[in-house]
């Protein structure tokens, strides 16, 4: 069977009611994961790092937001993990604190991820080289 339908054909079908319209857009609100837009990072010392990470939550709903953000190394090893215990509908974008992520001295990049509470890990995400311990 061919499931194809011209707009043509498809508005027949459906209409002029601009219901076309509805199914077929795509807005920013239909994301399923949060994105991490911008991470700070200072060293501590040789090999423990404090993260300022900002995330774009998709919320749209208290049952479903951003409830946590995470440091991984290339290899996917988790380094780092800040759970998030409220929504943020407010406060979009919204910037968050990770301090003392210990990362393994011969890692020079790491990966910063958000997660959504219903759909888990996914969207945009930063990686980060690491500055060395003592400059800025």
């Amino acid at each position: 069977m061919n499931y194809l339908l011209s707009r043509r054909q498809l508005g027949l079908a459906l209409g002029a009611s601009g219901l076309v319209a509805a199914i077929f857009s795509v807005r920013a609100d239909d994301r399923l994961f949060p994105d991490v837009l911008a991470v700070k990072v200072r060293a501590v010392s040789a090999d423990i790092y404090d993260f300022d990470v900002t995330v774009s939550s998709p919320y749209d709903r208290p049952a479903r937001y951003a409830d946590g953000f995470r440091v991984v190394s290339q290899d996917g090893a988790l380094l780092g993990e800040r759970k998030l215990w409220h929504d943020h509908q407010g406060e979009q974008p919204f910037t968050r604190d990770l301090y003392g992520v210990k990362v393994p001295k011969n890692l020079p990049v790491v990966i910063v991820q958000a997660r959504d509470q219903r759909n888990g890990y996914g969207g945009k995400t930063i990686t980060v080289t690491l500055p060395a311990y003592g400059h800025r």
